[in-house]
């Protein structure tokens, strides 16, 4: 059965703009009363709060402006069952309807809120949330290990902070998924994997934002106990600030988001290279201060009297040695002229005693084979002998021996 033609054709604006007056004018719509669940929170820098109210069936979407929300004792948390007090009415840009709030009572915990504190309080009286087990972040990380989905934008974004700060750092990503049935096993699956590895010496485990539904995995006690045992550094980036997981408990630090995990865990190059400039500076000028000073110690014990004494001492025994060398000397000369002296006596004496000298005088001399006669008891008759005199000599035979007496 087709339908009739009415006769009007409007535009999107039109129809959007009657679907929202049909809905002002309808009185039931008007300064009602809604029950359900807070999910996806969220305050805009303006002061508006964006969230949406449901049960079990359905899910509406709810605005509170600023002026209004100035009156909230406190801002409303995801899992919370409120009452929230508007008028509904359709957006005529995008066609959405929604309610907008203008006041809102927190009628108590939602199911799912009320289990996170259940585990919470459980975990925090088995010791898994204590300081004493934080471990420190690496002041310089060889490699960052990241346990997140490979296809959201958490991964790019600390990619690209990462690689900002460090362009050579090394990262490794164990891919899991973040939402759903299962996420929680494979999350604590891939940290225990990764600490059993050991390629890693930090490890970033997180998601991007959502309702408490979306970020559930982060609640369970199975990746809580993950996070607890493993010996790496884990920091925990799990939604936007606001959001709060045991995860983000258990871990050794949360970040507000993986952005800033990324900054926590990536130094600053051009800092770390800064640092070590200025401490080689310093580490060099405190040696060079070590050695002046030493320098100048030094000097002044050189100067000091225990040093300068023993060289007095030194300059007064090298003056006497040198006295007592030219005394020596001048002794040693008067010897040396004295011996020589009476050498020229002993010689003058040898030169008037030389046999020369005698046959110069007159005198003979009687050479037998054994050698010079002495006396006259060593000659005898027939013997034959050379005799030697002035100009010559001449040989004889001695005929007889007269011996004086």
């Amino acid at each position: 059965m087709m339908e009739r033609d009415n006769g009007y054709t409007l535009s999107v604006t039109q129809l959007n703009e009657y679907v929202a007056g049909l809905l002002k004018r309808d009185l039931l719509l008007q300064g009602l009363r809604v029950r359900g669940e807070v999910s996806g929170f969220k305050r805009h820098s303006s002061g508006h709060l964006y969230f949406s109210i449901k049960d079990e069936g359905a899910l509406v979407r709810c605005v509170m402006f600023r002026q209004n929300a100035l009156s909230l004792s406190s801002l409303p948390r995801d899992g919370q069952s409120v009452i929230a007090r508007g008028s509904v009415s359709l957006y005529a840009k995008d066609g959405q309807y929604q309610l907008y709030v203008t006041a809102l009572e927190q009628e108590g915990e939602g199911e799912l809120y009320r289990r996170f504190l259940e585990l919470k309080e459980a975990l925090a009286a088995q010791g898994l949330f204590e300081q004493a087990h934080k471990k420190p972040l690496p002041l310089l990380p060889k490699c960052v290990g990241i346990v997140t989905s490979p296809t959201g934008a958490v991964i790019q974004d600390i990619a690209h902070v990462a690689r900002r700060r460090f362009p050579r750092m090394n990262m490794l990503l164990y891919p899991v998924r973040v939402q759903g049935e299962g996420a929680a096993e494979e999350i604590a699956r891939a940290i225990r994997e990764m600490d059993k590895l050991g390629l890693a010496d930090v490890l970033i485990v997180g998601r991007g934002g959502g309702s408490l539904e979306d970020l559930w995995a982060f609640n369970e006690a199975a990746v809580a106990r993950a996070i607890y045992d493993c010996k790496i550094p884990i920091v925990s980036a799990v939604g936007h600030e606001t959001d709060f997981t045991i995860a983000d408990f258990a871990a050794d630090l949360r970040a507000p988001t993986p952005s800033a995990a990324a900054e926590l865990c990536v130094p600053e190059y051009e800092r770390l290279f800064d640092e070590v400039e200025v401490a080689e500076a310093a580490l060099r000028g405190l040696c060079n201060g070590r050695l002046a000073a030493l320098r100048q110690e030094v000097e002044g014990f050189r100067r000091a009297a225990a040093f300068t004494l023993p060289k007095h001492r030194i300059a007064l025994l090298r003056h006497a040695l040198h006295g007592a060398r030219l005394s020596m000397q001048s002794s040693l000369r008067t010897e040396l002229l004295g011996a020589y002296g009476a050498l020229e006596q002993a010689g003058a004496r040898l030169e008037e005693m030389s046999p020369e000298r005698v046959l110069n005088r007159g005198y003979a001399m009687v050479k037998l084979p054994r050698g010079y006669a002495g006396s006259i008891g060593e000659l005898a008759p027939q013997t034959e002998a050379e005799l030697i005199m002035r100009g010559g000599s001449a040989q004889i035979t001695i005929d007889k021996v007269k011996a004086e007496g």
